[in-house]
């Protein structure tokens, strides 16, 4: 399965007997021995059929669980705009700028509980962490259909951020345990893939909710987000049977394979013995204050603005006197095929081992979107518009949460960059709630030119990153490696991070 090519300084490697392929795959993968060199070179070349073979068991044992999981998280974020059209808004009294300041609350719990969410989903462990906050946003919706007032509707709004704060971060986080940086892009879309399925399939489902005369006592848009919570509660209990830690607990691994999946992740990661590091507060602000993170989660925010803002008003801002029902039914062609592009584009970038072009792609496709809504004010001319949007937008998702985490080396600073990426992310989401304002109505050129304004934002930002991280590769190839280490315990390289002199950007 593999052969050892070099020898790690700080511990010597020694290889098991030639003709013990699966032995020498055990022996890197054990605790506190490393799997670079410290030039980052894999001490390790594994065989691309039995990496294949595991990625594809890997595939089929985890993501189908946590993508149903997104996708009711997504859809417990969201019906709330299917709910404002079903009478929400007239039932509890809001008026004015209530409806918005409702989405902001949502927001304001999201983006202060994601970081502390994603470090304690790696203090708990994914495999319990996550299907714990999807029985708790579950419950949540559930709370909604029982309220009365913006008061106990800002409430539950607000508990809803804090569970759901830890469900995207927590899933990438997951996924970074098992896929190599090259991989998690493509896995991680089909989890993501889920939020415009879930402005797809959320709207055929509250359409079809709102044909029910009621359930049990409840009415209207009541039953919208009684019904569907119910559902993601029954999702949650099951998949604490279904989703499985880290490759060391996993049952339907052989022990061959547990090791190939341990040492092909480590081999990734320059100057660290452990694939599951333990919590340091250096590691924690290397995740956070990285330059390639940051400028990620900064282009995350300004998709965000579009994405969460089509989300909650794509319905009433396409075609404004159209029935209920029918706005609904619009929804969804546009919502999939952005589902499309949202896999076809991190697709490539897995073939291709690159991320930063695809943002640089995606960018065009939302700018010539808006420019059309922008252009006119003809109801078919800005539905097609659409599509370009959701074409270029619902992929970053994705790609920045695979770019943060690319970026990265201990299991640590991973956890906390991609929970950087999401709060930033949120803080997009936050903005997109005051992004269409009644006043801007129905043509909305504010809202529509600030989304046209982020997008060309996007495209600078990436073509920039991207022209950096070059720049900065070559600049480090002329490091002398041996010279910055000399004198450096095994803790303190585990320390530097991506500040290891070995380390270089992944584009």
């Amino acid at each position: 399965m593999a052969q050892p090519h070099a020898d790690y300084s700080a511990e010597k490697y020694e290889p098991s007997h030639p003709e013990d392929k699966h032995g020498d795959t055990h022996q890197i993968a054990k605790h506190g021995h490393a799997a670079t060199d410290i030039y980052g070179h894999a001490l390790m070349q594994f065989d691309p059929k039995a990496e294949s073979c595991l990625r594809l068991k890997i595939d089929l044992y985890m993501i189908p669980t946590v993508a149903i999981l997104y996708l009711f998280c997504y859809i417990d974020r969201a019906n709330i705009g299917n709910a404002r059209l079903a009478g929400l808004e007239e039932d509890l009294g809001l008026k004015g700028y209530d409806y918005n300041s409702v989405l902001s609350i949502f927001y304001i719990s999201y983006i202060i509980f994601e970081i502390p969410s994603n470090i304690c989903c790696k203090w708990i462990g994914p495999g319990w962490f996550i299907p714990i906050i999807s029985l708790c946003f579950g419950i949540s919706s559930i709370g909604t259909a029982l309220v009365h007032d913006k008061r106990s509707l800002s409430g539950v709004r607000f508990l809803l951020g804090i569970f759901e704060a830890g469900m995207l971060p927590g899933i990438a986080y997951y996924m970074s345990r098992w896929y190599r940086s090259s991989e998690l892009a493509f896995r991680l879309s089909l989890c993501v893939v889920m939020a415009p399925l879930a402005g797809a399939f959320g709207g055929l489902l509250a359409s079809a909710i709102l044909t029910l005369d009621s359930f049990g006592s409840l009415r209207r848009w009541r039953m919208i987000f009684a019904i569907e919570g119910i559902i993601t509660c029954c999702l949650a209990i099951l998949s604490f049977f279904t989703l499985t830690d880290r490759p060391e607990s996993a049952r339907w691994l052989s022990q061959a394979e547990k090791g190939l999946a341990i040492a092909r992740v480590k081999s990734e990661r320059v100057g660290q013995s452990e694939v599951l590091d333990k919590l340091g507060k250096k590691k924690v602000l290397r995740g956070i204050f990285n330059p390639v993170v940051l400028t990620t989660s900064s282009i995350f925010l300004l998709d965000s603005i579009t994405v969460q803002g089509l989300s909650f008003f794509a319905p009433t801002i396409i075609y404004p006197k159209s029935t209920v029902v029918s706005q609904q039914l619009h929804t969804v062609p546009p919502y999939a095929v952005g589902a499309f592009f949202t896999v076809l584009l991190p697709f490539l970038s897995w073939r291709s081992d690159k991320r930063t072009i695809f943002f640089i792609l995606g960018a065009p496709l939302i700018m010539i979107g808006y420019i059309m809504f922008l252009a006119s004010t003809n109801a078919q001319v800005r539905y097609g518009a659409t599509f370009l949007i959701a074409s270029g937008a619902f992929s970053f998702g994705a790609l920045c949460n695979a770019q943060g985490s690319a970026n990265v080396v201990s299991d640590t600073a991973r956890a906390s960059a991609i929970g950087t990426v999401v709060v930033f992310g949120n803080v997009g989401g936050l903005i997109s709630t005051w992004s269409f304002l009644p006043f801007d109505g129905p043509d909305f050129p504010i809202g529509n030119g600030l989304n046209l304004a982020t997008s060309s934002t996007t495209l600078i930002l990436s073509i920039l990153l991207l022209l950096w991280m070059n720049r900065s590769n070559k600049q480090r190839e002329s490091i002398d490696v041996d010279q910055e280490l000399a004198g450096k315990s095994q803790v303190e390289i585990e320390d530097l991070d991506w500040r290891h002199p070995s380390f270089r950007w992944r584009l």
